[in-house]
């Protein structure tokens, strides 16, 4: 049995550590909000930019998977399937837990600072800041494009060692110039990478960036799974020269990639047919929303090439609250895009009940006044 004065001093100590933990922390992370990824009770989600669309038929293959072992630490199978549906090798791809980790890796890898338009897909900066690296944000031009000449300044002023482009960009919904990025990509071609974030690419109508990745030896891509119906999954691909996929290699944790994730990824890869219906499915739907949308008075909704529509409000915390309230979770987008409310392209269904429930609100609400 513990004594008395043996029990106290362990309170002591505990305490210590409890009220002065936070001295221990590091100043970049101390000041850094963390990544907000809130599970909020409604009938219809649609604020995660997730697909609406699974697919449980690739959930066969796991009774081979030997949960026993350790993955394929280098996803051979998924890598090889990938490099042949996108006329490369598998020694340019690098296979990551989700894109997050992928960044995290970039920015361990080579460093800061790290430049990106703003607003933008928040984790740049998150990881940049949390890896004690300066996060450079450049507000994008009134038409959500980039703006040039002030991407331009700050890159000669900051040099920055990562340039972070993601087209279709997140939350805004429409690609950049492919002009500007180009100039940007080929202007900084000894000095900077820059890594265009294609996760909304399959719901685009541009070709992206990928057939130019041998033209320019700092460009790098990133893709994903997670926007076409493997979310759950958490795979993205890192797409670039063997000598940047070699150094980034370097800091990769071992078995990063779990055996339950790519089974199931490699077995959806072997039966595209379904993918691509689901995603030629999305971009229809997308276009019949934004067009309800445009109708609605008090409602002004942007062009998007994404599986998502960015769209501005009167009342924007009014009309939020409203949705919720008729069970249509979307994403209130303050401090990023005021006066803005993401959705996500659903079933029809789901997007039937969002717009019937928009219109309610809205109506309700210029009733009210």
């Amino acid at each position: 049995m513990q004594s008395g004065l043996t029990v106290r001093i362990g309170e002591l100590w505990y305490n210590f550590f409890a009220m002065n933990v936070k001295k221990f922390v590091k100043p970049n992370i101390y000041s850094l909000t963390a990544y907000q990824a809130k599970e909020i009770s409604c009938r219809v989600k649609l604020d995660a930019n997730e697909s609406p669309y699974g697919f449980a038929d690739g959930y066969t293959v796991l009774k081979s998977v030997k949960t026993n072992r350790y993955p394929d630490p280098e996803a051979t199978m998924l890598k090889r399937l990938l490099a042949k549906e996108w006329g490369i090798r598998p020694a340019n791809i690098l296979q990551g837990n989700g894109s997050d980790e992928l960044i995290y890796y970039l920015i361990t890898a080579f460093g800061g600072p790290v430049l990106y338009p703003v607003p933008t897909f928040s984790m740049y900066g998150i990881i940049a800041q949390a890896l004690g690296e300066k996060g450079i944000g450049i507000p994008l031009g009134t038409d959500f494009d980039l703006d040039g000449s002030r991407m331009a300044g700050a890159i000669r002023r900051e040099k920055p060692k990562i340039i972070f482009l993601s087209s279709p960009n997140n939350p805004t919904g429409n690609c950049f110039s492919s002009e500007k990025m180009l100039q940007i990509i080929a202007s900084t071609s000894s000095k900077s990478l820059v890594v265009v974030d294609e996760a909304y690419h399959p719901f685009a109508s541009e070709k992206g960036f990928l057939p130019m990745l041998g033209d320019y030896r700092n460009l790098v891509i990133m893709r994903t799974l997670s926007k076409i119906g493997l979310a759950g999954l958490r795979v993205g691909f890192l797409i670039a020269s063997g000598e940047i996929i070699e150094e980034v290699n370097k800091v990769r944790l071992p078995f990063n990639l779990n055996a339950l994730s790519q089974a199931v990824a490699a077995e959806v890869m072997q039966h595209k047919a379904e993918l691509r219906q689901h995603i030629r499915a999305i971009v229809r739907e997308r276009e019949k929303v934004f067009a309800e949308l445009s109708n609605v008075e008090g409602v002004a909704p942007y062009p998007s090439e994404a599986n998502f529509i960015l769209f501005r409000v009167e009342d924007v915390d009014r009309v939020y609250q409203g949705l919720l309230g008729e069970g249509v979770l979307v994403r209130h987008m303050k401090g990023v895009v005021e006066g803005c409310l993401r959705v996500t392209i659903g079933t029809p269904e789901e997007n039937r009940i969002f717009l019937r429930a928009l219109k309610k609100v809205v109506r309700s609400e210029k009733e009210d006044k």
